[in-house]
């Protein structure tokens, strides 16, 4: 207790308030086998100058994606307006938190509305809440709302949604009593399964981790007929602007991160997640929703609707565990979109495909490289090396290219593969240098084993 800054005489009073003598008999109902017997291992305290110089040292490992960057995964750095940041730097907006005084906050709410807005434009779908914490935990929310609307167990997931994401939805259907079951991949893309009466709903995402373009329509179909719920996912909405719309296709919820359309990578977050859904489900969407209504005079006006507060009160008998919202990453979601428009979203779209089938064609002729998979993607593909790619990757680091993504870490069966990323920022240059380093270092690498 000594790290707490509480004297020996609050520590006693609060022993008496609480009814016990000692702390040994207020721990006595944890079982010894859960308890640490030692002081923890803590270094010594740093003042502030040196704290402040050590977390220094540790920023100045990370690498910034300011030169020539193929690393997507799930992350992606599109070309995001000044005025973003400008307009979400007000002070009005400096909050991450949503306002729960509608009479104070009305800018900030129809913001939020406006960013649901969009969101339903995107994805084709009926409603869009006013955004949950990331992508992982709104695909994690659409199974759990899935299996409340159905009251069945077992979840199918494809083995290409994200791996994060799939470890956090097992997590939690794990914790929750679930049967988390995966869909294999053929040639980089989900296989169409027979879909059972036990199923709540079937997960994929398009494009997929793997970059390729799922049969999104035929994966609806398939859980439809079944009863069960159709979840896509959505890591790169930008996709949206050229890929029909979920819910254009039969899709029952649609969700995914938010983070390519506004927020730069910033070292891995905050993020925003998205969760958009059919009206019938509704009532079942976690986190908050605004609402447009009229005050008692006529005037427009915005405010928190629809909140059944279970997640404040019911604990871990909540269907969710979302009870707040990205505000200040959705904003600049939603001032992004407002800027780019549909044209200017498209031709970021455009632009990324195009950058990305210059790439794919450059690097496959490179001596002993190979594409893994011949369909065209949106703006990731998977390239097979002759070395291995953890390899490939330090030597391109060194030369300042982040070169992809190793597959080999989440997919075993492409031990021996990269994920490279485009955007409409890559320029044809980036990609010779790519190749160029590429061939170099796995023609140095094939020497050497000689």
């Amino acid at each position: 207790m000594s790290y707490l800054p509480h004297t020996q005489a609050d520590r006693e009073h609060m022993l008496e308030v609480v009814g016990v003598s000692s702390l040994e008999e207020l721990f006595a109902s944890i079982p010894p086998s859960l308890r640490l017997d030692r002081d923890l291992r803590l270094p010594e305290a740093l003042t502030e100058y040196e704290l402040l110089e050590h977390l220094g040292q540790m920023a100045s490992r990370n690498q910034e994606a300011t030169r020539s960057s193929f690393l997507g995964a799930g992350a992606y750095q599109h070309f995001v307006p000044t005025l973003v940041e400008t307009l979400t730097s007000r002070s009005e907006f400096l909050t991450a938190y949503t306002p729960y005084q509608a009479e104070a906050s009305q800018g900030t709410l129809q913001a939020i509305f406006e960013f649901q807005t969009m969101i339903c434009r995107l994805t084709g779908m009926d409603v869009a809440n006013a955004s949950v914490y990331d992508g992982g935990t709104a695909v994690t929310d659409a199974v759990l709302m899935a299996r409340a609307q159905t009251r069945r167990s077992k979840v199918l997931v494809s083995r290409g949604v994200h791996p994060q994401t799939r470890e956090i939805l097992s997590t939690y259907l794990a914790a929750d009593g679930g049967v988390f079951e995966e869909i294999p991949l053929q040639e980089g893309r989900t296989e169409v399964p027979q879909v059972g009466t036990d199923v709540a709903a079937v997960v994929v995402q398009v494009p997929n981790f793997l970059g390729q373009i799922e049969d999104g329509p035929a994966m609806c179909q398939a859980a439809r007929q079944a009863g069960a719920l159709a979840i896509v996912a959505v890591n790169d909405p930008v996709s949206l602007a050229v890929l029909e719309a979920p819910g254009v296709y039969g899709a029952d919820l649609v969700c995914g991160e938010a983070q390519p359309v506004g927020l730069p990578l910033s070292f891995g977050g905050p993020y925003v997640g998205f969760l958009a859904a059919r009206q019938g489900l509704l009532r079942r969407m976690p986190g908050r929703l605004v609402g447009l209504t009229e005050d008692a005079q006529g005037r427009r006006g915005f405010c928190l609707t629809l909140q059944a507060r279970e997640q404040h009160i019911r604990r871990e008998k909540a269907s969710s565990n979302i009870c707040s919202n990205q505000g200040l990453c959705a904003l600049a979601v939603t001032v992004n979109l407002a800027l780019l428009g549909p044209e200017g979203l498209r031709r970021c779209a455009l632009g990324s495909m195009s950058s990305a089938a210059f790439a794919r064609e450059r690097l496959s002729r490179v001596p002993g490289f190979s594409l893994a998979f011949s369909e065209p993607g949106f703006h990731e593909f998977v390239l097979r090396c002759p070395v291995p790619p953890e390899q490939l990757l330090e030597g391109l680091a060194e030369r300042g290219i982040l070169g992809g993504y190793a597959l080999g870490r989440d997919y075993p069966e492409f031990c021996d593969c990269l994920l490279v990323c485009c955007s409409e920022l890559t320029r044809q240059q980036e990609v010779e240098e790519l190749a160029l380093a590429l061939e170099a270092l796995a023609h140095g690498a094939v020497e050497v084993t000689r």
